[in-house]
């Protein structure tokens, strides 16, 4: 079993910054990549950004220049990912989904956290 645990989400108002957090524990090996999707109401889920297990990064447009995504390189803690959201806007409202993507005894499989809240008003 892996399990994805995030947290860091709320209301903020627009211009504000939030940070989500992603621990990933469990029965996996290795992971490869790991990211944050989001779903709007209404909408499908996009993917808003991501890092490979090397550090190569990808954002989605819309994010671009003002969220940072990050993971902890500490031996404790390398299955840990950070989404830092700053200038926030209302239509980032949606709910965040952390994903890993990675080795298992069973093979390559892919996880999806339980989802958070942001909320950004006008």
């Amino acid at each position: 079993q892996v399990q994805l645990v995030e947290s860091g989400g709320g209301l903020v108002q627009a211009g504000g910054s939030l940070r989500l957090s992603c621990a990933a524990s469990g029965s996996i090996l290795s992971i490869n990549r790991m990211g944050w999707y989001r779903q709007a109401p209404g909408k499908q889920r996009e993917l808003v950004a991501a890092i490979t297990s090397g550090g190569s990064t990808n954002y989605a447009e819309s994010v671009k220049g003002r969220f940072t995504i990050s993971r902890n390189n500490a031996k404790n803690a390398k299955n840990t990912v950070y989404l830092q959201m700053s200038s926030l806007k209302p239509e980032d409202t949606a709910v965040y989904y952390c994903n890993a993507e990675g080795m298992v005894v069973a093979g390559f499989r892919g996880y999806w956290g339980q989802g958070t809240q942001v909320t950004v008003s006008s």
